[in-house]
């Protein structure tokens, strides 16, 4: 029986600093640009790596870039989906052709949409310097948007998300979607999303392996669509899809 495992990486794996103060034995996992250690491990997290290392093929499903995906300081063998499913990196690290045409061929009439409701924002954020909003770029393409506040909480990002973003058009409508959790407010076309980059590579590998289960692991809302893909799922607590379960029994 082949073994495959979905992994969410940013507060599934690894967190920064702030979330895990009272932990000991942290390991560092991740470097900032010039070499300063950012995200780290506790020492249960290490164990899960350990442990998944022995006898799974690990997948990274990651929010990160390529270039953020380069500072974690971990080894990873298989597929890599970067950018909430835009880009999929075989084992070589060389873009998936066939994944990155379609993507290409299908994004085009989503950027004015995008780029109509960053506008607005950009405008409102000007108003208040705590908001920082940039677009991702990665592989010469913009992808989608981000807003964090330099107060590092959720308050000010669910302010703008309800008097901004939520009754635009595209949001309503479906073709853009947003994704809040923590200082992280997300803007994504809806063909930009881990569960399609995690169905694509899935049915690959069922081809490849007749006897497989798969797992996933993830710790936000938007983790859960790809994780129900798969046999089993892993879910950090103390996250918010641990607790939006909570909430639901």
């Amino acid at each position: 029986m082949q073994s495959y495992i979905f992994l969410d990486l940013d507060d599934t794996l690894f967190q920064t600093l702030r979330k895990c103060p009272d932990h000991p034995q942290l390991a560092a996992r991740t470097h900032l640009p010039d070499g300063t250690p950012h995200s780290f491990a506790t020492h249960q997290q290490q164990w899960l790596w350990e442990w998944l290392a022995k006898g799974f093929k690990i997948v990274p499903v990651t929010g990160r870039d390529a270039y953020a995906f380069a500072r974690v300081m971990l080894t990873f063998q298989e597929e890599v989906v970067l950018n909430h499913g835009a880009v999929i990196l075989d084992k070589h690290r060389h873009i998936d052709a066939y994944w990155m045409e379609g993507m290409m061929r299908a994004l085009p009439e989503y950027h004015a949409l995008l780029l109509d409701l960053w506008t607005d924002l950009v405008i409102h954020c000007q108003r208040d310097r705590g908001y920082k909003p940039h677009l991702v770029s990665d592989f010469d393409t913009t992808w989608y948007g981000v807003i964090k506040h330099q107060d590092g909480t959720e308050q000010p990002l669910q302010a703008l998300l309800d008097s901004h973003i939520k009754n635009h058009p595209a949001i309503v409508d479906g073709r853009l979607y947003w994704h809040l959790n923590g200082n992280n407010l997300a803007v994504l076309p809806k063909i930009i999303n881990k569960a399609s980059a995690v169905s694509y590579l899935l049915e690959r590998y069922q081809r490849q392996h007749p006897n497989l289960v798969t797992f996933g692991a993830g710790d936000s809302n938007s983790d859960a669509p790809f994780m129900a893909l798969c046999d089993y799922a892993l879910i950090p607590k103390n996250t918010q899809l641990s607790t939006a379960l909570a909430f639901k029994s």
